[in-house]
């Protein structure tokens, strides 16, 4: 777990993005700037379903812009090893609301 505060704690973490649109994405937090803009390496996006487990869908190298970011949380890599991707269902994030 980390120890510090803000995004500098994270660096080199493999962390959870939540996007303005729903988008659940995960990657290497390697770097990012004053307006939160993040860039992320080895990075794959999970969708969600009711009928069918969860997609990830490599991405790779990627940036997000920090205007697009609704949540950025750390991800625990034991506990998400452990689970099955292809058992979860849910319902896919709606889009923020302003």
């Amino acid at each position: 777990m980390s120890n510090g505060t803000g995004l500098e704690s994270l660096v080199d973490q493999t962390i959870s993005v939540i996007t303005n649109d729903g988008r659940n994405i995960v990657g290497l937090l390697k770097g990012f700037d004053q307006a939160t803009n993040i860039i992320l390496d080895e990075s794959h996006e999970r969708v969600y379903s009711t009928k069918e487990g969860v997609q990830q869908l490599v991405l790779g190298l990627y940036i997000i812009r920090g205007d697009n970011i609704s949540i950025v949380g750390e991800l625990d890599e034991e506990l998400d090893s452990h689970l099955d991707m292809s058992k979860l269902r849910a319902h896919p994030l709606k889009p923020v609301v302003h």
